[in-house]
């Protein structure tokens, strides 16, 4: 195993007895294909284990959290939970992108980065952990990682629709997004994105789509905000 992924398991507070599950759990696609590898090496079986063991472990978590929540309402969070971009949240905490093994083109159009290939592997993370550890061990990673601070990841994840409602309570004037900046080649795109409240400017936020740019500078909006006791 490389030194890059022995500092990911100082990061996460868990060394792997096998260390090739770690390897595969970093292992994207386009790096066994580059390498000619059998499709097997890459993290998608893995990522394919850890999402049903992140499935139990925030069902339970959700079960005895709100003790007389419907079915229903207890679907709809565990949802938004475990969607992509709330992983990939929990993926840029721990930075999970930079111990990613990548094709060249993967690596060259901003893979590191990109919300679809970092929940992927958190997933598959968590798979190698179940395989290596046990389910306590997985159960461990995620209450530690991705049920961890949930309110704050709630104002990230779901920023844009809170932040609408923050502003239709407290200001006359509406919410609008702004392009401030449009960088790089169409490969490789990078926007930069401000929140306006009327004509006042707010938060920014930079990325590789304009949506989780403008989810971005909605989150930094709601810190300002919060900052003035504006709730």
């Amino acid at each position: 195993m490389n030194r890059d992924l022995r500092l990911l398991e100082e990061r996460i507070g868990y060394q792997f007895s096998d260390t090739r599950l770690l390897n595969r759990a970093m292992a994207h696609s386009s790096y066994v294909n580059e390498k000619h590898l059998p499709k097997y090496e890459c993290n998608e079986r893995l990522e394919f284990l850890g999402d049903a063991v992140l499935e139990i472990v925030s069902s339970e978590f959700l079960f005895y959290e709100h003790e007389k929540m419907p079915e229903g309402e207890l679907t709809k969070i565990r949802a938004s939970m475990v969607c992509e971009p709330s992983l990939a949240f929990c993926a840029r905490q721990i930075r999970l992108g930079d111990y990613l093994l990548l094709g060249k083109g993967e690596e060259a159009t901003g893979g590191r980065k990109r919300e679809s290939v970092t929940s992927d592997a958190l997933e598959a993370l968590i798979g190698a952990i179940y395989i290596d550890g046990g389910f306590a061990s997985a159960k461990e990673f995620i209450h530690r990682f991705v049920l961890n601070d949930l309110e704050n990841k709630k104002f990230f994840y779901d920023s844009k629709t809170i932040l609408q409602e923050i502003v239709q309570a407290n200001f006359e004037d509406g919410v609008s997004y702004h392009l401030l900046a449009e960088e790089g080649p169409d490969h490789n795109k990078s926007f930069l994105i401000a929140v306006y409240i009327g004509e006042k400017r707010y938060g920014q936020g930079r990325g590789r789509a304009k949506k989780s740019a403008e989810q971005e500078a909605a989150y930094q909006t709601i810190l300002m905000l919060h900052e003035n006791n504006i709730k």
